[in-house]
């Protein structure tokens, strides 16, 4: 029966393998075994790519701790998980400073995932007291007046939009610039959103525009988000987007222009065009843009995420609405972290209670 047993991945498999032979024959053994290779080959193909980076970025780190410490990289129990956290927190960075708590968590989970895909036992009451211990040395950390990490990104509101919208220049690279920050806004972009647009997945409607946002990491992030023409011209992003594609057509070559484009190209300060924009060139640009308009507080590529959030619950949007317009997952917690109430004082539960 060894013949059934080829191409097994693992021990595991071999004695899958040789149940489904004596319970159903070997043809039907190799089928199902050719059944698990596929679905197999499709776990790996549909994780995203910065997630195995973070997985790897993770492992990485937990080879540094276990070789700093003189422990055996493949055994996950309690002793050795609380103590990488409490690692990870004092001197875990390669830098010798420690990790953000909310950087620690995720790291911890991926370091887990990478201990059990390499047959190592990971027990459910170990991991969760390394979560507890984590929680703990947060608390302390917070305690002795010590935050780490950037904290929740600015959101965009529309005193600075206008702002930023007014310092676009006359120019391709200008026009760009707006349409990239006015429709990014409207749609709740991340950052890789408008780097995987082409020309075609931003359709003219005669009510706005349907934005196919194809780059999402979940199924709710997948979809088609519509955006309605805004009754001030200066900041409509149909407007914005129109009168960018126009000057992109009248200024360069037809190529940049086609179907099959890149919707937001790069443009050096010649204005002559280097290609689509990455997920980094899209975060300096919505940086330089907010930087050039002099806004207090710099925006990042999730600017326009948490503003969309937060405009749209201010303006007194529904939860619902807003989740699916930003692909958010209705019950998001990352979403309700975004409808912040950035002063504190609006909408305060604290309102007129007697």
């Amino acid at each position: 029966m060894t013949h059934v047993l080829e191409g097994a991945s693992d021990g595991a498999r071999d004695e899958l393998v040789t149940r489904w032979a004596e319970r159903h024959g070997v043809d039907v053994a190799h089928r199902l075994a050719q059944a698990e290779d596929l679905a197999d080959a499709v776990a790996e193909a549909i994780v995203p790519k910065n997630t195995t980076d973070t997985y790897d970025k993770a492992w990485r780190t937990w080879e540094r701790f276990t070789t700093a410490q003189g422990l055996p990289v493949d055994e996950g129990g309690r002793g050795s998980l609380v103590a990488f956290v409490a690692w990870m927190l004092r001197q875990g960075r390669t830098n010798g400073t420690g990790y953000a708590p909310s950087s620690a968590s995720t790291i911890l989970a991926a370091v887990v995932v990478g201990l059990r895909e390499r047959g190592v036992h990971v027990a459910r009451d170990d991991q969760a007291e390394a979560r507890r211990a984590l929680d703990g040395l947060t608390v302390r950390l917070l305690q002795e007046g010590e935050r780490r990490g950037r904290g929740q990104a600015k959101g965009v509101n529309a005193g600075d939009l206008y702002t930023v919208v007014r310092a676009c220049p006359d120019t391709l690279t200008g026009h760009r610039d707006r349409a990239l920050i006015l429709t990014g806004l409207h749609y709740a972009s991340r950052a890789q959103d408008p780097a995987g647009l082409l020309a075609r997945d931003v359709a003219l409607h005669p009510r706005g525009l349907v934005v196919s946002i194809l780059t999402g990491k979940t199924k709710h992030s997948v979809r088609d988000a519509r955006i309605l023409r805004q009754h001030d011209p200066e900041v409509c992003p149909v407007r914005a987007w129109e009168t960018y594609r126009t000057r992109l057509a009248t200024d360069t070559a037809p190529r940049w222009s086609a179907p099959d484009a890149p919707a937001f190209v790069g443009i050096d300060r010649w204005g002559h065009v280097t290609g689509g924009m990455t997920s980094d060139s899209i975060t300096r640009a919505v940086k330089r843009v907010s930087a050039r308009a002099g806004v207090a507080v710099a925006w990042t590529g999730h600017s326009l995420r948490v503003g969309h959030a937060s405009m749209a619950r201010r303006k007194g949007k529904d939860a619902v609405a807003i989740a699916d317009q930003g692909g958010w997952a209705r019950h998001s917690r990352s979403l309700h972290g975004y409808m912040q109430i950035e002063d504190g004082w609006n909408d305060n539960s604290s309102a007129d209670l007697v």
